[in-house]
């Protein structure tokens, strides 16, 4: 997954305001209790930060 999909994503979600936020705040036991941000600042799969994203906050399958 592209970086410009996974926030197309955060923004469809979550609204594109809240979207940065939410990213920037958020800690999520599923990236090891980091951030969405730190977590791709570290270098983590745009993929698997989506995978956390949807886990926590059981986004449905069609969404995914």
């Amino acid at each position: 997954m592209r970086l410009t999909e996974f926030w197309a994503k955060m923004d469809t979600r979550f609204g594109s305001a809240y979207a940065e936020s939410f990213a920037r705040d958020h800690v999520l036991a599923g990236l090891g209790g980091a951030t969405i941000e730190a977590a791709l600042s570290r270098g983590d799969d745009a993929k698997t930060v989506w995978r956390a994203v949807c886990d926590e906050f059981e986004v449905p399958v069609r969404e995914r």
